[in-house]
């Protein structure tokens, strides 16, 4: 079973941040410049990046995406995501050089759309993101930059999306996400379970480079890894080498 190891930069204001739960008022902003880290990433080995436009989350447009196609210029493999609202946004960043568009509030509200699109452009093409808080012990999933609650529940659109012929989901405990808590193994223990079929990419806590073991080891099949690289806890190259 192949395993991607997969680092994420996160773009506000066209600068790489990352935030707290999920939280915009919690924001580090690093200095670093999102083009050049990106190579440093692909130079360590990484194939894939995964890029969220922050301020597009939150705001329902590609605000970064000159940024975005900047970085796939280089020939990384992209999977990318934040303000796509429509199928002409999603043509925007596949224009962009974009190989799989990360798809979060869109397959939540407007699932039948996004199935439509699996069919039009291929499955492979699309990473649905189905971020997740446990509420009154149910998985919920908050949407637009995790800012609003929504009454669709991760029981209910995950194998929804698995009938649909979908690849590749992008599951987040937002409690963990940014606090190195470690990543919430029992959450992708049950969707190995629960949706044998999609590839499973977990996110949200990383540490260290035993949590990255765990994951896999729980059934996922490849990590996002933001605030460990960017705090120098382990490089991508161990990453890959774990």
């Amino acid at each position: 079973m192949s395993f991607t190891v997969i680092p994420a930069i996160d773009l506000r204001s066209g600068r790489v941040v990352r935030l707290k739960q999920g939280d915009y008022a919690q924001q580090t902003t690093y200095d670093a410049d999102p083009r050049q880290l990106a190579r440093d990433y692909a130079g360590e080995g990484a194939v894939w990046l995964h890029l969220v436009d922050l301020d597009g989350a939150r705001g329902g447009s590609l605000d970064n995406l000159a940024v975005i196609e900047a970085i796939a210029s280089d020939g990384m493999r992209i999977q990318a995501g934040g303000g796509v609202r429509s199928e002409a946004d999603v043509q925007r960043l596949f224009d962009a050089g974009v190989s799989r568009v990360v798809l979060g509030s869109l397959a939540i509200r407007e699932p039948e759309q996004v199935a439509g699109w699996l069919t039009t452009h291929g499955a492979d093409r699309f990473t649905i993101a189905l971020d997740t808080l446990q509420k009154d012990g149910a998985w919920t999933l908050p949407s637009a930059g995790w800012t609003e609650a929504e009454s669709q529940t991760l029981d209910d659109l995950a194998p929804w999306y698995a009938a649909r012929g979908a690849k590749h989901l992008l599951c987040t405990d937002i409690h963990r996400d940014g606090m190195l808590a470690g990543f919430n193994l029992d959450l992708y223990r049950y969707l190995a379970t629960a949706v044998p079929t999609l590839a499973v990419q977990a996110s949200g806590g990383v540490r260290s480079l035993d949590d990255i073991r765990a994951a896999r080891e729980a059934g996922a099949r490849g990590v996002i890894l933001g605030r460990a690289l960017l705090e120098g806890r382990f490089t991508v190259r161990e990453a890959l080498a774990c």
